[in-house]
Order: C-alpha cells, then sequence, then structure tokens
C-alpha cells in the first residue's frame, strides 16, 4: 500500500513538473501579448484609481471591463498579425493616443473632479494661458502612474513580434470580433428609459445613449470607449437638421425686444438674492402653525396668489430649477429630461447674467452634485459652484436631511455669505420629501428627537429619580402630521436663514425669492389633498411663491404665473435690462403681461378658464376669438421652447 502510494505521489508529481513545462512553454511563447497588453491595461486601471471618489453609478462593473478587453484586444491583435513595419507604426498610434488621452483625461479630472470632454476644445484658446498652471497643481499621482505606463509601452514595444507578412484573416476575423462584442456589450447595461422618469439620470443605459454626463460615462464604458464615444457625439455624431420653417420661426420668435420699465424696476438694484426652492412645501402647508416663519414672510411680501409649479414625471424637483434658472421647461412634444440639456448653452442664464454684475453665484443642497447631474448642470448655467453636503462632510447617520444642517453646519453655510462680492445663493431644501410616516425618513428622526423632549419635559416636573421614564409607547403618526411636521423643520432652517443674515449685518440688503418645486404629489393618501386643492384637473398645481424683503408690506399678486415667469421678473425688479423674447415668459409685475400657465398636457389656465385640449373644461366664459388667440399661444410658445432647446439655439447664434 505504502508503495502505491509512492508511485501515485511520483505519478502525479510528474504530472504537475509535465503541465508546468507546458504553462511555462506558453507563457515563454506568448509574454510578449502580456507585456504588449499591460500599458493599455495600467492605463485604465490608473484612470479607474484616480477617479474612484466619484464612484457612485450603479453600473455593471464587467461592462467597462468588457469595453477594455475588446479595444486592447483590437489594439494589440491588430499589430502581432501585421508586418515588422506597420506592427510597430499601428502599436505606437495606439499607444500614444492613449497615452495622450490618460494624461488629459486625469491632469483635468485632477482639478475639476470631471473628465475631459472634447467640447472643451471649442474654448481651447480661451484655457490656454493656464496650461502650466494646470500642469503644476495636478495631482502628483498623474505623472507617476504616466511614467510607468511609458516604461510598461516601451517594453510592449520591443516585443513586438517580427513578422514578415501581413495575416489579413486574423486581422479580418478581430475587427469583425470587435465590432460584434461593441454592438453587444451596450445591450448589457438594461433596458433603456423610454418614458420620462425622474431616475433615468441613474439608468446605465440612459447615460450611455446620452453620454452626456462626463464622470457617469466614464465609470459605464473605461477610457477606451469613453474617448472614442465622446468624439464621436461631439464631432460625428449626425445633429437633428432644422428644415427652414424651423429656422424661420426661431428667428422670428428671438428678435430684440427690450423690457419695458415699470414702477418695480430696479426696486431691489444691488441686493442679494437667496432663491429657496422649496421641497414639497405644499400651499396647505404654509400655516401660522406649522410653518411660522414663511408664513410671516408670504404676508409681508410680493405674494403670487396664482402660481403654479410645472409638473412631469421626468423629475420635477429639478425641472424647476432648469425652468429658475433658464427660463425654459422640459419639452413637451418629445421625451427628454430637463437634466440632459447640459451641453446645451444659456448664456442668459440667470447665473451668467448676475455674474456679469460682479455677483458671485452659488447653489447648495444636501444631496450629492451626481443626483440628477446637478454639479454639471450647474456650472454648465455659469454657477461659480455647487455645494452639496453629502460630498463635502462625512455625516455618520442621516441627519444632513434635515435642513437644519445646511445652516447649523456652519463651515457649509459660511460659504452663502461671500465678503467680497455681492451674492446670489441657490438653496434648495429637502426634509418634506417623502416619505411621510415616523417609522422610517426624516419623520422618524423629528419624531424621536420630538419624543425625546417630551421625556426630559416630563422628567422636569419629577422630583423622585425612581419615578422617571425611559421612554414612551410609540405613537404612529398620519401622512398629513408628518407631512406637517417636516414641513416644519425647512420652516426651523428658514429661520436659522434669517438669524444668520441678521448675525452678518446682511438682512437689509437681501431679498429672498420663495417658491415650492412641486405641489405634494408625493403623498400616497390623495384624500388630503382633496381636502385643501382643486385636484380633478392641473391646477392642482398650485403652489406658493413669493418674494420677500425685510420691512415689506404685503402686495398680493392674482395674475396667473409659473416657474418661468421668475426670472424675468427677478431680472426687471433689479434693473436688468434684457431681450424679453431671450425666455419663454415674461415679468410677471409688468402691467402688459398677459397671464397665462400651461401644462406637460398642452392643458393652460388664464385665471379665468382652464382649456384642455383646446376646449374650455371648467372656469367662466371666454368669446371664440380670444380662445383660439390663446390656443395660438401655447402652441407657440411650447414650439418655441422644444426647438430652441432640441436645437440649442444661443450656441449656433451667439
Amino acid at each position: 500500500m505504502k508503495y502505491l502510494n509512492k508511485v501515485k505521489k511520483i505519478m502525479l508529481s510528474k504530472r504537475i513538473k509535465r503541465y508546468y513545462k507546458k504553462i511555462k512553454k506558453i507563457v515563454v511563447e506568448y509574454k510578449y501579448i502580456v507585456l504588449m497588453c499591460l500599458p493599455f491595461i495600467l492605463i485604465d486601471l490608473f484612470t479607474f484609481i484616480l477617479g474612484s471618489s466619484i464612484d457612485y453609478v450603479n453600473y455593471r462593473f464587467y461592462v467597462p471591463l468588457l469595453f477594455n478587453l475588446i479595444y486592447i484586444g483590437l489594439f494589440v491583435g491588430i499589430p502581432i498579425n501585421s508586418n515588422k513595419i506597420v506592427s510597430r507604426v499601428l502599436y505606437i498610434v495606439f499607444g500614444i493616443l492613449f497615452i495622450i488621452m490618460f494624461l488629459v483625461n486625469n491632469v483635468y479630472f485632477s482639478l475639476t473632479k470631471t473628465f475631459f470632454d472634447f467640447k472643451l476644445m471649442e474654448s481651447a484658446s480661451e484655457g490656454a494661458p493656464y496650461i502650466l498652471d494646470t500642469l503644476k497643481n495636478c495631482n502628483v499621482l498623474v505623472y507617476i502612474f504616466f511614467i510607468i505606463i511609458i516604461f510598461t509601452f516601451i517594453i510592449g514595444y520591443k516585443n513586438i513580434p517580427i513578422k514578415k507578412k501581413n495575416n489579413y484573416k486574423n486581422t479580418s476575423i478581430i475587427i469583425c470580433a470587435f465590432i460584434i462584442l461593441h454592438l453587444f456589450i451596450p445591450i448589457t447595461l438594461g433596458h433603456e428609459n423610454k418614458e420620462l422618469t425622474w431616475s433615468s439620470w441613474k439608468n446605465p443605459r440612459n447615460i450611455y445613449i446620452t453620454f452626456n454626463d462626463n464622470n457617469k460615462s466614464m465609470k459605464i464604458t473605461g477610457i477606451y470607449e469613453y474617448t472614442v464615444r465622446n468624439f464621436y457625439m461631439t464631432f460625428l455624431k449626425t445633429k437633428e437638421q432644422e428644415n427652414q420653417e424651423d429656422v424661420t420661426f426661431l428667428e422670428e420668435s428671438y428678435v430684440s425686444k427690450e423690457s419695458n420699465k415699470n414702477k418695480y424696476t430696479g426696486k431691489f438694484k444691488e441686493n442679494n438674492i437667496i432663491f429657496l426652492q422649496l421641497e414639497g412645501i405644499d400651499k396647505w402647508l404654509i400655516t401660522e402653525e406649522d410653518t411660522p416663519t414663511l408664513y410671516s414672510m408670504m404676508n409681508n411680501s410680493y405674494n403670487f396668489a396664482n402660481h403654479y409649479s410645472y409638473y412631469n414625471g421626468g423629475g420635477s424637483t429639478f425641472n424647476s430649477e432648469f425652468a429658475v434658472n433658464t427660463g425654459f421647461i422640459t419639452p413637451l412634444s418629445y421625451n427628454k429630461n430637463a437634466y440632459t440639456f447640459n451641453k446645451n448653452s444659456f448664456p442668459n442664464s440667470m447665473a451668467n447674467i448676475f455674474k456679469k454684475l460682479g455677483y458671485s453665484v452659488n447653489a447648495f443642497h444636501m444631496n450629492s452634485g451626481e443626483y440628477y447631474s446637478r454639479k454639471v448642470n450647474y456650472l454648465n448655467w455659469g454657477y461659480d459652484n455647487y455645494y452639496g453636503l453629502v460630498d463635502m462632510f462625512n455625516y455618520k447617520d442621516k441627519s444632513y436631511e434635515l435642513d437644519r444642517e445646511l445652516i447649523l453646519n456652519e463651515e457649509f453655510s459660511n460659504l452663502m455669505f461671500p465678503d467680497e462680492s455681492n451674492f446670489v445663493d441657490y438653496i434648495i431644501t429637502y426634509s418634506a420629501h417623502m416619505p411621510f410616516t415616523n417609522t422610517k425618513g426624516v419623520c422618524k428622526m423629528l419624531y424621536n428627537e420630538d419624543t425625546e423632549k417630551k421625556i426630559e419635559e416630563m422628567n422636569s416636573k419629577i422630583e423622585n429619580e425612581d419615578e422617571k421614564i425611559d421612554s414612551l409607547e410609540f405613537t404612529e403618526m398620519s401622512e398629513e402630521e408628518c407631512a406637517r411636521r417636516q414641513a416644519k423643520e425647512t420652516d426651523y432652517m428658514v429661520s436659522l436663514l434669517l438669524d444668520k443674515l441678521r448675525e452678518k449685518d446682511l438682512l437689509e440688503n437681501t431679498v429672498i425669492v420663495a417658491y415650492a418645486d412641486h405641489y405634494l404629489y408625493t403623498i400616497e393618501d390623495k384624500t388630503i389633498l382633496d381636502k385643501y386643492k382643486e385636484t380633478n384637473n392641473n391646477l392642482i398645481n398650485n403652489t406658493p411663491f413669493f418674494i420677500w424683503k425685510d420691512g415689506m408690506k404685503k402686495k398680493t399678486i392674482n395674475k396667473v404665473t409659473s416657474q418661468l415667469n421668475i426670472l424675468p421678473t427677478l431680472l426687471n425688479l433689479f434693473g436688468v435690462e434684457y431681450n424679453i423674447n431671450n425666455y419663454i415668459q415674461t415679468d410677471a409685475l409688468d402691467s402688459d403681461y398677459e397671464p397665462i400657465v400651461f401644462f406637460n398636457d398642452y392643458s393652460w389656465y388664464d385665471g379665468n378658464v382652464y382649456v384642455y385640449q383646446g376646449e374650455v373644461t371648467n372656469g367662466k366664459t371666454i368669446s371664440s376669438e380670444n380662445l383660439e388667440n390663446k390656443n395660438h399661444f401655447i402652441t407657440r410658445i411650447t414650439k418655441k421652447n422644444d426647438l430652441t432647446l432640441k436645437f440649442d439655439y444661443f450656441k449656433k447664434n451667439k
């Protein structure tokens, strides 16, 4: 038995040695392939390491890996099947091209936290004077990795096999396999959201198709596909062509027309501005009991009592941001989310206009800049910075969802008040966001906080230590109770903001523009809305909007307005002369303003009648001529909105 075991061990040992020799022979024989592939592997690996700080996209890891494999197979497979001269030329071309792209992408990312975009070539002359400073201030790891890649590339070059003839058969197979796999790999990213949904910004397939967010695109593709597709989308993709009718229509729509001067012109000139976009603060939530600060402000302001927030399924919160900042709205005639227009040109955005006047312009929110691609969009609109609490601070719990943190986090809130210039702050709240239950989310945090306070109050009245209580029986709150409590948290933040302005001696020269992003459509129990709103048509979108300054007296404006009126109204109040036709709507305080709002199904409301599919469904009477004129007006401005965005009108007509 011992002899048999010894024989088996000897045979196994011989077999292992035989396999080892075979493997060693294969490794030695084909090591040139590994060495030729190594610099290309490192280019993507090092880019992944240097860009790891933005690892937030919910993508499948194997997709960029597959893209890398087919590109590296192409870069190495064709040279090793080519003759001596062609193989070296091709390897050098592929290598130098992507070594340069590695350097460009990672130097740019090191300073901007955004990967390079070929679109930047259009403004290369503007950045040329800063190239040396950029290279000096770059992350030193970029240069260390760059040297390693160069070193491995030289080794790979020296190991290219010498062949006398081109192997066209193998080359054809490699190219065909690359094309087939390149068409197949994107399918593994999942299904595209073809309908307008708020979450399309994080759907990997949508990201790949639109390819308009550089960081997300890099994460789901890797550097090789990113470079090729970014080049294609920038320079080669066939743009949708305007027909002559569209061209003529847009030219007529943008004929220069100066804004009217009225008794409100320049009333707030040279003041600071704070835009308060109030998440979910529906009109019925602003009460003296629930939100005393907002209630007091609204009752001492220009109060636009007939205001409507445009709602759509493609991200109503961001849609309000888009409308207020640019004067445009999500397209009605084709499916494209507002946050996908981050490569369009918006020279007349709020930020660009006030920056020309010497203001610093910054945005503040609790959420990360990647959400709705906010950071990309805000920079595109001309903002100096987009600040997200979760990007800047490492919270151990979810207390960042409490609006108070926007102010109580002093390092964060101090960024709102620069010393050297007037400022515009765009502050987006969150606490009144769903869910509306005290078993999770914001309402749970607030319920626990309120319960602790009750226990403290009760115990303060009890002298005997043994009789003091540690807890109270859990009481489930209704959705309405939670909504009101969460709104109260937002109101608390607003009171803190006013205190901060007062503390910094800024209250007297700061204007606050407050409005809700949408009505509280996220509440599950719709009977709550039935108690407070008209719910059988789009008039449910009625929301608060007011412009407040310390010491103001209330003035109620009953003309209907929407987010599209906010920017032109503010421009006039700050004495800014502008072309009325650069926006979809006009100054709501102008005596010539013809009040009307439209909704995503083309219905409209003018304060007198609500019209759906061209017909009056409720309201007072309207003449057939007036009805026809207003139907035509809605058709014209929605067409102007959609074509302007589709053809990037302002970029073509600088």
